[in-house]
């Protein structure tokens, strides 16, 4: 087995003769001891111009010294940084280091049509040590950890590397001769746990993990949970939920909704890899874009999703006492839901995606759990309390498809925003907005009982939910970001269920 190589980088301007020097070294010969091969470098003996002074950082020559640590760099496994903590950060000379070293076309590159960056030094892995005399606690939650979220996610992440450990050792002013040894032998023990592996079995297992994590995109599921919830509820009425029929529906979902995504980072690779506005709401999840997980992995495993979700329909549709009206509904729900990109529906390609969405996450998952608790299917209760809630879920859909504009447009794709322009659907969106809130306050005075408060909280949340919109409305339109009108369109929707849900738990 080839060993470990791993490069440390001293960034005190003090160099060795310092104590990130004393842990510098620590560190470097507890990964000897593993097995490691460890080349060292204190960039207070690197002579380099900290500063760029070009517009292209690229025009700047190297030095003979960057070069070297580059060079060292590019033939490493992992990389681990010691530095101490100023003023929240970390020195000018580390800055320096890595303003000069990390260049486009080296450490990051372009993606091609402007769709953001891709980090070239993939596969690698850090460890960053680093003293401090401001306590962890007021560190970390107080000022928000900037050293660490600077280095770790806005710098090193977004070259590709993945930072593994921080380990913090303070206060460093008040340390005693004892307190140092200690953390000289702390130093040690990180760097002799590369003999294990930069990441450990625990750290293999989450890496593995963490590209499924983002292709599930998790944080839509809720949303289907409340809703199914307050449907299964409506359907229990009096009596309590049957938790087989319940659970079991809504693993069905969950299944379904994993085939969903996975589906549509397939067949939307194209729009999401020319995507250079994709952020939390939008973009798909970029597994496949980043090359986390390979093309045909994501299709096996949206087929084992889909077939889950068939199985699980099986003892669902046997234990109804409407087996036949329950079967078809779930084979319309699934293909509904598949259809979203797969073809032959392909629905958000026919500007019918947003209407899709929304139908399926108000009235078709609302409509299961109450038909699963033994609810009529013909009742209007479900159909009341599902319809403010397809006009709550569409404004936000509708807006999702504004910073996909020039994407989806370059790929073929026809969603409502590329039919009728980022101003038209920011337009419809307040129009569903209109309706919903026009619902919420109707459906309460009508008797509507599981809604009442609705009229309340629903018309307060819209005015800000509406500002947002207006708000880009104003400033000009246009495919780009606009995550903050996102975030306050989906907290918008849970009003629709959390109301619901108080009333009918009690």
């Amino acid at each position: 087995m080839e060993r470990l190589r791993v490069v440390v980088v001293l960034g005190h301007p003090r160099g060795a003769g310092s104590l990130c020097g004393a842990l510098a070294a620590a560190y470097a010969q507890g990964a000897e001891e593993a097995g490691a091969r460890v080349e060292r470098f204190d960039l207070s003996q690197a002579e380099f111009d900290p500063h760029v002074r070009l517009a292209s950082p690229r025009a700047q020559p190297l030095e003979d010294d960057l070069e070297r640590i580059r060079a060292a760099i590019d033939r490493c496994d992992h990389l681990a940084l010691v530095y101490p903590t100023w003023w929240g950060t970390f020195p000018a000379l580390l800055k320096g280091f890595l303003d000069r070293a990390l260049l486009p076309g080296w450490a990051f590159a372009e993606i091609e049509g402007g769709a953001g960056y891709e980090g070239l030094l993939k596969g690698k892995t850090a460890d960053l040590l680093t003293t401090m005399d401001t306590p962890g606690p007021v560190y970390r939650f107080v000022y928000g950890a900037p050293g660490h979220r600077a280095l770790a996610r806005a710098t090193l992440g977004f070259c590709g590397v993945d930072t593994v450990r921080i380990a913090r050792f303070g206060a460093a002013r008040s340390a005693d001769a004892a307190t140092r040894a200690r953390w000289l032998a702390e130093a040690r023990a990180l760097g002799a746990r590369l003999g294990h592996g930069p990441r450990g079995a625990f750290g293999r297992l989450f890496k593995s993990m963490s590209p499924w994590v983002a292709a599930l995109r998790l944080q839509f599921y809720p949303m289907t949970f409340l809703a199914y919830w307050v449907g299964a509820l409506a359907g229990a009425g009096a009596d309590a939920v049957r938790r087989g029929e319940f659970w079991l529906g809504y693993a069905f979902l969950f299944a379904l909704e994993a085939a969903t995504v996975f589906v549509n980072d397939l067949f939307d690779y194209e729009s999401d890899r020319r995507n250079a506005c994709w952020g939390p709401f939008t973009g798909g999840s970029r597994v496949l874009v980043c090359g986390d997980i390979a093309r045909a992995t994501l299709a096996r495993a949206a087929a084992l999703a889909a077939a889950v979700a068939a199985l699980l329909a099986a003892p669902l549709v046997a234990r109804s006492p409407t087996p036949a009206v329950l079967a078809v509904y779930l084979a319309a729900f699934g293909a509904l839901a598949i259809g979203y990109t797969a073809p032959p529906l392909k629905l958000s390609h026919r500007a019918l995606g947003e209407a899709d969405v929304a139908l399926t996450h108000s009235f078709g998952v609302l409509v299961l759990g109450y038909a699963l608790q033994a609810g009529a299917w013909g009742e209007g209760a479900p159909y009341l309390l599902a319809l403010p809630l397809f006009f709550a879920v569409a404004p936000a859909i509708v807006l999702s498809g504004i910073p996909d504009a020039d994407a989806d447009a370059a790929a073929g794709k026809v969603t409502l925003t590329v039919r009728f322009g980022t101003r038209g659907a920011a337009r419809i969106a307040l129009a569903s907005l209109a309706a919903s809130v026009a619902l919420a306050v109707a459906l309460p005075l009508a008797g509507v009982a599981a809604l009442r408060g609705l009229e309340i909280v629903a018309p307060i949340h819209a005015l800000w939910f509406g500002s947002k919109i207006l708000a880009y409305l104003r400033t000009g339109a246009g495919a780009r970001r606009i995550d903050g009108a996102m975030a306050a369109g989906l907290t918008y929707i849970a009003w629709f269920a959390l109301v619901p849900l108080f009333h009918l738990l009690r």
